[in-house]
């Protein structure tokens, strides 16, 4: 019993905290043009890859096609 007076208002605060950033989240347009980011994986234009990011696509593709070979 004496452990309530301690989890209630923590809960209580926490309910509050989780409230508070989902009106952050609302106020900053976090949710805004949902239709339009799910539709974005679909599109073909893929975004030009810096040199670190190129090289790192490189080295997975060279895995998966070594991994292909020996498996197969």
């Amino acid at each position: 019993m004496e452990s309530l007076y301690l989890l209630v208002p923590m809960s209580v605060g926490l309910i509050l905290m989780i409230l508070g950033v989902f009106a952050w989240a609302l106020h900053a347009g976090q949710f805004d043009e949902l239709e339009q980011e799910g539709a974005r994986i679909f599109e073909t234009d893929r975004p030009e890859l810096d040199q670190a990011q190129g090289d790192a696509q490189r080295l997975r593709e060279k895995s998966t096609t070594s991994n292909k070979t020996i498996d197969g």
